[in-house]
């Protein structure tokens, strides 16, 4: 699919008005609700074969931040090749106790994969929490880009975004 029908796709599919308060706590009168498209098997596939060229080189695991990046790696993992970890906000409290689930990231340079960044607060608790248990962790790959703010963060905290779309990659006055 050519990449300016997947960003009308995603938008048509996606794209919500009316008021939602987002993670970060600001309200927005638009919403993308990544569920929508990450659930649609024709718009991950072709998602995943622009982000699959975005992968840095020296990349050894996909980390898929809960929830909505762990479908993205799921499918990034498989074209890819590249194993992916799984990882939870908190570390359960039960069984494995794990932060990560799946291989061992010591010492693993880790590409943290998201859905939808806006200030990349979790991005940067979790790329922290991913260095504890002695991870490489430098980029981020992320399917939309909803604020610069987020990009600004990331990169104060040591951290190289790369983003597949921009909210104005996807205003519907340019598809």
């Amino acid at each position: 699919m050519d990449k300016n029908i997947l960003a009308k796709e995603i938008y048509n599919i996606s794209h919500l008005t009316g008021t939602f308060k987002l993670r970060s706590g600001q309200i927005s009168r638009e919403y993308f609700d990544k569920y929508l498209f990450e659930s649609n098997p024709q718009v991950l596939i072709s998602i995943v074969e622009y982000m699959s060229k975005l992968i840095p080189q020296n990349t050894e695991v996909l980390a898929g931040l809960e929830m909505g990046g762990i479908p993205i790696a799921t499918a990034l993992s498989i074209k890819t090749g590249i194993p992916a970890v799984f990882v939870r906000k908190k570390a359960k409290d039960y069984g494995t106790c794990k932060l990560a689930e799946g291989m061992d990231i010591s010492g693993k340079n880790v590409c943290i994969i998201e859905d939808v960044v806006t200030t990349g607060g979790q991005i940067i608790l979790s790329a922290d929490d991913l260095k504890k248990f002695n991870a490489k962790v430098n980029n981020v790959l992320c399917v939309i880009l909803r604020n610069e703010e987020g990009r600004d963060k990331l990169r104060n905290a040591g951290l190289h975004l790369m983003e597949l779309f921009t909210m104005s990659d996807l205003n519907p006055n340019k598809l």
